[in-house]
């Protein structure tokens, strides 16, 4: 873009929209480091000069963290990185993670989205500040004054990490207790290494143990009762730990397993841990199935490109969604679901859609095919969800390795304890990190409030 024309014109109509991409398909199926790429800071500078300080600025209110990003996007544009953090951190605790992994639905709302689909870098620029953040050291590290309560948080996830930081902040002694050997939840054990790279919770943690908060690793804790009465308030974040089964003929052959079996084990094995033979659930030299057309679907097809497929389908059972960008049956300013491809996905992938699965078929025990069928939806006479329907005969696809991502079963909550506070997706279901973190800061301050009456 020649400066003359820059100087000439309003920078979101002289500039257009430059995302930073991703590492070359050939070097990136090779290991599990970030695919994301980033731009220099010259050209982050300059796309964050795109936002136009709306006079309504949608995107806060769509970010359900209300992040303010029309302000930190003109401290970044004009190389002010420390305060454009210190705007950013206002209302984000973690700005790092969704910097990373947000569907960004701050640009969905963008009015240059909605003017001509091509919003601000809000995700990418989110990443680039808290980065250059932590290498110039920006981040402050707070020693606050204690009010003499405390405060157990159950579950180290996005929702409970969020609310231990807001309560540690005012003053509550927090101690996190978590099942698993290390924090991040779903971050750490359920989004890949090529999305995530799992220093970047280890640096946070690190930060949040030097202002104070206490973590208890290995806890798996059953019954909020036997902290309630060493704690002046409980916090649940323990998330949607039942995944959604699919219970057809076949189903115990060996070669069948949920999406997270294998992201956890992946993320394991690349944090130094090891696994029998028989423990082992690769991809290597098999041909892939899975089934469930959302994230954790993608997150399983690039685990298998890694880990050595000789092929990938994907299938859901829902129809494909329209190809954007605009949405005919959730306009503005409903989110559009319109169909995604990934970075995983561009990898290579067979994509089907409207496709039920009927049976699991193997041969000893073992897993060697799935009897699927084409369908339709019609509309319900009596309305409500849609009718399924045939709509062609049952095929066969091979398959050695089946992926159930088929999402999460909302946990059933027990009945209000005065000092017990739930929070995230044990509270609301799985949905997305953005809106656990602003869970568990609203947790948090429900916990202030109960305290100070």
């Amino acid at each position: 873009m020649k400066e003359e024309s820059i100087k000439t014109k309003a920078p979101f109509l002289a500039i257009h929209r430059q995302e930073a991409g991703y590492r070359p398909i050939h070097d990136r199926i090779h290991d599990f480091g970030e695919v994301e790429q980033t731009l220099n800071t010259n050209d982050r500078r300059q796309q964050a000069a795109r936002c136009m300080d709306c006079g309504v600025p949608f995107c806060h209110w769509a970010c359900p963290l209300g992040n303010k990003a029309p302000e930190w996007n003109k401290a970044l544009h004009k190389g002010d990185w420390e305060l454009a953090y210190l705007l950013l951190s206002a209302t984000n605790p973690f700005p790092e993670f969704t910097g990373r992994i947000c569907p960004a639905l701050c640009e969905k709302a963008c009015v240059l989205n909605l003017f001509d689909h091509e919003p601000t870098t809000n995700r990418e620029n989110e990443c680039a500040i808290t980065e250059m953040a932590f290498q110039e050291k920006y981040i402050p590290v707070f020693h606050h004054i204690r009010n003499g309560k405390s405060v157990a948080v159950v579950g180290a996830g996005p929702a409970g990490l969020a609310a231990a930081n807001d309560l540690n902040r005012m003053g509550y002694e927090v101690t996190v207790y978590e099942k698993n050997e290390a924090a991040g939840g779903l971050l750490r054990y359920g989004i890949p290494n090529f999305k995530l790279n799992k220093a970047i919770i280890d640096r946070r943690i690190a930060l949040l143990e030097e202002e104070g908060i206490k973590f208890w690793y290995g806890m798996d804790i059953q019954s909020t009762d036997e902290l309630q009465g060493k704690f002046d308030a409980v916090v649940v974040a323990t998330g949607t730990p039942t995944a959604r089964d699919l219970k057809v003929p076949g189903r115990e052959l060996k070669g069948v397993h949920f999406a997270l079996e294998l992201l956890a084990q992946q993320n394991r094995v690349l944090a130094g841990m090891e696994y029998g033979k028989d423990e082992r659930i690769t991809a290597k030299g098999k041909h892939v199935l899975v089934i469930g057309g959302g994230d954790t679907g993608s997150d399983c097809i690039g685990t298998a490109h890694r880990q050595g497929a000789k092929s990938v389908t994907q299938i859901e059972i829902m129809p494909k969604p329209p190809v954007g960008p605009d949405d005919p049956k959730n306009p503005w300013p409903n989110f559009p679901r319109t169909f995604k491809t990934t970075s995983s996905h561009e990898e290579g992938c067979t994509r089907r859609w409207n496709i039920n699965t009927l049976e699991f078929l193997g041969k000893e025990g073992q897993l060697t095919g799935v009897k699927v069928q084409e369908i339709a939806w019609k509309p319900n006479p009596d309305g409500g969800r849609p009718l399924m329907v045939a709509n062609g005969e049952p095929e066969i696809i091979k398959a050695e390795l089946v992926l159930l991502a088929m999402g999460f079963l909302k946990p059933e909550l027990p009945e209000s304890q005065g000092n017990v506070f739930y929070c995230g997706d044990a509270l609301n279901g799985a949905s997305l990190v953005v809106k656990a973190i602003a869970s568990g800061k609203q947790a948090a301050r429900e916990v202030n409030l109960v305290s100070e009456k």
